[in-house]
């Protein structure tokens, strides 16, 4: 224990529900870390839908700030009754549907699901605007398509982030960095766009629904603005032994891509940013919109509503982890100790020895399906060439380098043929946390200069307690000033630039990437 005391109306909470993991992170007025706490859960793919369910979400969330409130006890002897503010963040995109009791309609879609094509394509044609199939609107539109029952009931349609929101404060809110993964933002009027809104509703006026699409989305904000106050409900349901206080502020709840803006500084023009963990996006802040409709880029914006150039892919790190467990299960039957960081590190650090191409090592660490390759579904593959230089430094590098591949596609559609510039990218996410590794081969895919501050490992929880804190502590700054003078004054990280040999032998790669998609593609209509 140790003998500082906190200041609990200044410090902020930011929950975070990622793909594998819920975490939560309170931070002070210095936006320094003070406590964690976690709940590991993972999707499963059910009926052919991967989901979580309402029980995974309610007790998830849960147990998260029950492991929080332990440690803050443990560390500092003092029980969280109240907290400057709060913030909820998760997984972009997906689909929960809602009746006007409250109950969820149909199991939670998240943005791995690859099953509303039709409606993605039918609607960027309708709109002229990208449209994936991640997208809210995609999930809403596929079920009209499918004449599913539920779209007759339908009071409400969110995201998780805006759901847990929900839950807290009674709030149909949405923050506008996740609002712009339901349904397409006006970036000058910071709300969904009315001509688009207006096609959606006379595209499905013959089923003559009780609701018009205004009716079911949730209000959008910006990063700032009150999103409202946790309810005695609401304090009831984060925390059962009824000590958290009600009457505490809330952030619009945001999606983990605006978390992984803040936590990283890249809100201004001509910044990046790159979460790679389960699934893996590339995010350029533009200095003006694209020339071209790309179906592999993304329109997004940042927490405050600046326009956004995303390339996403639904597989990253996900294959790579399998692979590393394998080797920690080979090194316990051997007798050996597992710790997970020694593997992790091991592996990742000789796999910057092997050659810069992977001397003719191929693979695709394709859990589900991934748009920008043109896939419903997904086999991780492993491929070699009888005469491939087959080592264990080509190995792992085969698939450090295959967790970017698709979205590497997606960066040259921005950087080579929109001819975006972009100065910097900074990283976050699992990827990053063997120090050094997937930064240098970042810097190398993207041929641009990678940065990794100290605070990457805290990720999207830590941005959205930070976003918490924007609410109560902005003195009329902005975002990206805020973020600058007072969250990111004295913080240190590590910048690694593109070697040259690196960055030739990613692109040898990308052709063998390229061209074995054909594998890839064979082997999911015959296994």
């Amino acid at each position: 224990m140790t003998d500082k005391t906190l200041d609990l109306t200044k410090t902020y909470l930011g929950i975070e529900c990622g793909s594998t993991r819920i975490k939560a992170v309170l931070i002070d007025s210095e936006y320094n870390v003070v406590a964690t706490g976690v709940h590991d859960w993972e999707n499963r793919l059910e009926n052919g839908i991967w989901t979580y369910s309402q029980e995974d979400i309610f007790a998830g969330v849960k147990d998260c700030y029950r492991d929080l409130k332990k440690n803050v006890k443990e560390k500092y002897g003092q029980t969280i009754t109240t907290l400057g503010a709060i913030g909820i963040s998760g997984m972009m995109h997906g689909y929960l549907a809602f009746d006007k009791e409250g109950r969820l309609l149909t199991p939670f879609r998240t943005w791995r699901n690859t099953n509303a094509r039709d409606a993605s394509a039918q609607l960027t044609e309708l709109f002229n605007f990208n449209i994936p199939e991640r997208w809210s609107i995609s999930h809403l539109y596929q079920s009209i398509l499918n004449n599913d029952e539920h779209v007759h009931k339908l009071d409400y349609i969110c995201t998780l982030s805006g759901y847990i929101h929900r839950i807290l404060t009674g709030n149909r809110y949405q923050g506008i960095g996740d609002a712009v993964g339901m349904f397409p933002i006006d970036p000058k009027t910071n709300t969904y766009v009315q001509k688009m809104v207006d096609q959606f509703d006379e595209a499905v006026a013959s089923k003559n629904y009780s609701w018009k699409l205004l009716d079911i989305l949730p209000k959008v904000m910006v990063a700032g603005e009150n999103a409202g106050t946790l309810t005695e409900e609401g304090a009831r349901f984060l925390d059962e032994d009824g000590d958290l206080k009600s009457g505490i502020v809330l952030c619009p709840p945001e999606g983990d891509a605006g978390t992984g803006m803040v936590a990283t500084n890249s809100v201004k023009v001509r910044t990046g940013n790159i979460s790679a963990g389960t699934s893996i996006f590339a995010m350029i802040v533009l200095e003006k919109a694209l020339d071209k409709l790309h179906r592999e880029i993304d329109m997004v914006t940042t927490p405050d509503g600046h326009p956004v150039a995303m390339a996403h892919a639904n597989n990253c790190t996900s294959d790579l982890n399998a692979w590393v467990s394998l080797f920690a299960e080979f090194l316990k039957l051997s007798g050996h100790k597992v710790d997970m960081n020694e593997v992790f590190s091991l592996l990742y650090n000789n796999a910057l020895t092997g050659d810069a191409d992977c001397g003719g090592l191929l693979s695709y660490g394709y859990y589900s399906g991934e748009f920008i390759t043109d896939l419903e579904e997904g086999r991780p593959l492993f491929v070699r060439k009888p005469d491939a230089n087959f080592n264990l430094a080509n190995f792992m590098r085969s698939h450090l380098y295959s967790s970017l591949g698709a979205t590497k596609m997606g960066m040259d559609i921005l950087i080579k043929d929109e001819n975006v510039k972009l100065d910097s990218l900074l990283g976050h996410g699992g990827l990053f946390k063997t120090r050094g590794v997937g930064q240098q081969i970042m810097a190398d895919a993207m041929n641009v200069p990678v940065s990794v501050m100290e605070t990457a490992s805290e990720g999207g929880p830590w941005g959205i307690a930070i976003l918490a804190s924007y609410v109560i502590n902005s003195s009329g700054l902005k975002l990206d000033e805020f973020l600058s003078q007072k969250v990111f004054n004295a913080n240190k990280g590590t910048t690694l630039q593109p070697n040259p040999e690196g960055v030739k032998g990613f692109e040898k790669f990308m052709e063998d990437y390229k061209n074995g998609l054909a594998i890839e593609r064979q082997s999911t209509l015959s296994f």
